[in-house]
């Protein structure tokens, strides 16, 4: 395998998600109860021996840098690394101005890194995915810039920026969220969604970048980068829908979500928690890694005649959980929630230590951190009522905010 470093783009906002990113980036955001969003893009790298990663942070990147720094402590002797990098403006007197920007301003660590290729990958995609595949793709093909490219149906494509390949796969177009997609050859009902991750040759990224840098552009990979490069360089599309990890079943493959809105985000977690989950946490092969808590272990109590009984059913329950004669069903609970007796959550989500007090209801909620749940409060029974104090999607997901006072 060619050397290659890793540059994660985490300075994203994610507006989309609402209360959720109100005091953390995106990528640091919980997901399946004890991770974050940018552990799933890390642990591929580390799986696939990708041990030079650096991550670019931005907006509100405080918990997301202290998680990193708490998570992946890689033994820099061996030159194994994983390191927040927050923006610096080591080139001008402004913040990220696009995706390629990122990069540009960050110049220096590809050429300290000495590496042959640069993975440039985003930080906030639910999938599993052997990176060794696609290096090994890049080199076969001889390719300056190498793209990962899921196929969908094409009544899709609105969603996505949606490649157009030749017979061979090499890239001749590139469109964003077009209505009707360009469809892969032979196969006329599907069309190929980027997935936002690049690898490029270094000495190639280098110039594109410098170009690009110089010219009044929004200095994004997809709307610039990658346009200006397709009839002077080699850019190929990897398919993902190829790509199985160690100790994978067939039904894993191709698996990748984008959780940007409350709704993926919440779909995305209900999948986890479902009784056979298509990506598998449990996969001892291809491990997830996130910070090891000091958690005792989950304590479900009271098994009382007149339905006092601590039970979960179709649930992710974290460490250090306390389920006291209350039930869940459907949802899942991040390390250190309190269900206290009677209480009653289902088809929800709670971040660390939400306290949920006696004989209250939760339907459809996204709960964050150390929330307190008064006894008897009810989220998702009253639709009117939870728009007047609460953030509410369009399909009637109520999110309740960290430090929320009920």
């Amino acid at each position: 395998m060619i050397d290659t470093l890793a540059m994660i783009l985490a300075g994203g906002r994610g507006t989309r998600l609402g209360p959720l990113v109100q005091e953390r980036a995106k990528p640091a955001v919980v997901f399946a109860g004890k991770y974050r969003i940018i552990d799933f893009v890390i642990n591929n790298f580390i799986n696939s021996g990708v041990f030079q990663i650096k991550v670019l942070t931005q907006f509100k990147a405080d918990s997301l840098i202290r998680h990193l720094n708490s998570t992946y402590a890689l033994p820099r002797s061996l030159n194994m690394y994983v390191d927040p990098v927050p923006a610096q403006m080591r080139v001008g007197e402004t913040w990220y101005q696009g995706t390629a920007d990122a990069i540009y301003q960050n110049s220096n660590i590809i050429r300290d890194s000495k590496a042959k290729a640069v993975a440039v990958f985003g930080g906030d995609h639910i999938y599993k995915m052997d990176v060794r595949q696609m290096i090994a793709y890049h080199q076969t093909m001889e390719a300056d810039l190498t793209i990962a490219a899921v196929p969908i149906p094409r009544s899709q494509s609105i969603h996505f920026g949606i490649i157009e390949v030749n017979p061979d796969w090499q890239i001749m177009g590139f469109e964003e969220k077009p209505v009707d997609g360009k469809p892969i050859p032979g196969r006329p009902e599907e069309c190929l969604a980027s997935m936002g991750n690049y690898i490029f040759n270094a000495d190639v990224l280098l110039d594109e970048l410098d170009t690009d840098a110089h010219e009044d552009t929004e200095h994004d990979f997809g709307k610039n980068i990658i346009h200006k490069m397709l009839p002077r360089r080699k850019v190929f599309a990897y398919d993902f829908a190829k790509n199985a990890v160690p100790g994978s079943s067939d039904k894993e493959i191709g698996y990748w979500r984008d959780v940007g809105t409350v709704e993926s985000y919440f779909e995305a977690n209900m999948e986890m928690r479902s009784i056979s989950p298509v990506l598998n946490l449990y996969n001892l092969l291809w491990p997830f890694r996130s910070y090891p808590s000091s958690y005792p272990p989950a304590k479900f109590v009271f098994d009382e005649l007149g339905g006092r009984r601590g039970e979960a059913v179709e649930s992710l329950v974290s460490e250090g959980c306390i389920l006291s004669g209350s039930k869940i069903r459907r949802s899942v609970l991040s390390p250190g929630c309190f269900i206290h007796s009677f209480a009653d959550v289902e088809d929800s989500i709670l971040f660390d230590r939400v306290d949920v007090g006696r004989h209250a209801r939760i339907r459809r909620a996204i709960i964050d951190k150390e929330v307190h749940i008064p006894p008897n409060f009810q989220i998702g029974i009253a639709p009117e009522e939870d728009r007047k104090r609460f953030f509410v999607s369009d399909t009637g997901i109520v999110v309740i905010p960290k430090g929320a006072k009920l």
